[in-house]
This record gives C-alpha cells, structure tokens and sequence, in this order.
C-alpha cells in the first residue's frame, strides 16, 4: 500500500510558498513524526501529482529537496524510500548515543582509536593537566541505521574509568562515566562548522570539502575537576543542535 495515500496532504495554491515547497515540507513534518517510518516506500510521483493536481516535476523537486536533505534516497530498482528522520540534539549535557537512543534511531559505534598518548597543548589546557603528560584517546564513528552520524574524538584523564573498546561499541561514553561512579556537573561548549578534510570526508560518507557541522565540549564533575575533552564532527544533513533562548528584560 502506498503510505502517502493515508497522509492528509494538501497545498494552497493561494499561497507565496511554492507548491513544491508545500509539499515538501509535509512529508518532512510525516517523516519526524513518525507517519512515515524509516524503511517504508513513498508512492508512484505520477500518482502523488495526480492526487494533488499538481505536475510531475514539481512533485520530484520536493522529492529531491528531501533527498537532498538526506531524509529520502532512490534506490535503483525499489523506488524512493524513507531513511530515517534528522537528529535534533539539545544543546545540554547529553550523549549522543542517549539522544540517538530516545529519537529511536538505532546507535551503534565503531571504536577507531583507543589508547594512551601524551597530551598536546589544547588537550592539556582543556583536562588541566602538564602538556606531554599522558592522557586517554578515543576516537569513535559513530552510526545510526548503520549510516555514518558523527565523527567522536574524546581525551580523558589517566585512571579515570575503564575504557573497553567492547562497552565502548556496545554504549555510551558517558554511561560508562556514570557506571564508574562520576557525576557529571557542566560542560563548556563550542559549536562551529568547516569544510571536510579528505579523511573526514571519507569517513563520514561526504565529498571532501562538504560543510560539516562542530562540537568542541569540556565536561567537568561535581567537584568542578574536568573530566572531559570532546572534538566532534557531523554530519549537517543529518543532524542539528536546537537552542533555546531567553529574553532578559
């Protein structure tokens, strides 16, 4: 059954907003409210125009808008499928794993590096330890409906918690951090963007130079030592920080 005929779906051709763009931003809204799930096949563009008295082409535009956000794909011989809805990630002390978990997007996490190395001058100031004195790096891909997310790269003080390359694939690195009995307090954070690097690139399934989105983060406990140095990167068709903002009066 085609799962756009039981979408109430309309477009105002009274409107400034073009039709496609009507359109397009319907099936998002299904998409991120779960109307239209991960997996499921959009119907026949010449049937959805017919529905909605609308062209072909501006029907496939508002496909492609989706496509192009990352939200829809064609695949050859199947049709136009839904992917999965774009991560909205708050901007609070949360792992991404957790927030992957609770918008239901099925994390999962390849360990890259897991070892001892000296700590370099930004790494130092950060965890406020001596430059050059060891520090625990992990670098992580991290995945959600086995399509790369994110690129984690984090420092930790020596000592501080066990990390295993197996629970760090299998959770989060904050759950191990509160499993090992630290109560993360605050963070200090930094969100920025950039042009891929080749290796980025590669590694998160873009073209080298695409936009990427960035997290630098300082996360510090109960007793205001820094626990925590995390250098991030995303992917800006699939994921987004929301803020939220208040007025002073």
């Amino acid at each position: 059954m085609d799962p756009t005929v039981s979408l109430d779906l309309s477009v105002d051709r009274s409107s400034p907003v073009p039709l496609y763009f009507q359109l397009s931003q319907q099936l998002e809204a299904a998409i991120e409210h779960g109307e239209l799930t991960p997996g499921s096949l959009l119907g026949n563009e010449i049937e959805l125009a017919a529905r909605l008295g609308l062209s072909r082409p501006t029907v496939r535009q508002a496909i492609q808008s989706l496509v192009d956000k990352g939200l829809l794909v064609r695949r050859r011989g199947v049709g136009t499928q839904v992917v999965h809805s774009k991560v909205k990630r708050p901007l609070e002390l949360s792992s991404l794993y957790d927030d992957l978990e609770a918008a239901g997007q099925r994390p999962a996490t390849k360990v890259l590096v897991n070892t001892v190395v000296p700590a370099t001058a930004e790494v130092a100031a950060a965890l406020g330890v001596a430059e050059g004195s060891d520090v625990h790096r992990v670098e992580r891909l991290r995945l959600a409906h086995g399509e790369p997310m994110a690129y984690l790269c984090n420092h930790l003080p020596p000592g501080l918690v066990d990390l295993d390359t197996g629970q760090l694939e299998a959770t989060g690195l904050y759950r191990l951090m509160r499993a090992a009995g630290i109560t993360l307090h605050s963070a200090r954070q930094s969100v920025g963007a950039r042009a891929a690097t080749a290796g980025e690139a590669e590694r998160l399934g873009e073209d080298e130079g695409a936009p990427l989105l960035t997290m630098e983060r300082t996360t510090f406990d109960d007793t205001g030592r820094a626990v925590e140095f995390g250098t991030h990167t995303y992917r800006p068709s699939r994921y987004s920080f929301e803020f939220q903002l208040l007025v002073r009066s």
